[in-house]
């Protein structure tokens, strides 16, 4: 249910973007979702992709900083307070949210957010006790959840 996010540190210029962009077309590695964060002089790039260890792999080849780390991929009621309940209960348990972002897919009155957890395995355990559904990388690579 861990899904493996490539984070690539990223000099904010122009060009950086279509590069690490043009590495991953060239190793046949598709991007599922992304976020990109920035300063004025930085960026993390923070993918989803359909094959992690190679991208990581192009990625470093290519003389990219890039940093593997796991996070959680959550059905979230795509209704007024459906991430308030998914937000309830990460509180009520005292798990921190290090970052999250949309998944860029949604199907009836559901969406998926990704979440980088600071104990991520409590998380799922709260969440899958609140049937809340922590979906597994096979289902979001293949866009079949």
């Amino acid at each position: 249910m861990k899904l493996q996010q490539i984070a690539i540190f990223m000099e904010n210029k122009p060009g950086h973007l279509r590069t690490i962009c043009r590495t991953l077309a060239d190793a046949g590695v598709n991007i599922t979702t992304l976020s990109l964060a920035d300063t004025q002089q930085y960026g993390i790039l923070r993918l989803l992709t359909d094959d992690s260890a190679k991208a990581q792999k192009s990625l470093t080849e290519a003389g990219f900083v890039v940093n593997v780390t796991e996070v959680l991929a959550v059905e979230v009621d795509d209704t007024p307070g459906g991430l308030l309940r998914i937000l309830d209960i990460i509180g009520e348990n005292e798990i921190n949210i290090e970052y999250m972002y949309a998944f860029s897919h949604h199907r009836e009155h559901m969406a998926v957010m990704v979440f980088r957890f600071d104990n991520p395995d409590k998380a799922i355990t709260c969440l899958q006790n609140h049937d809340i559904k922590v979906l597994p990388a096979i289902d979001i690579l293949k866009g079949s959840w």
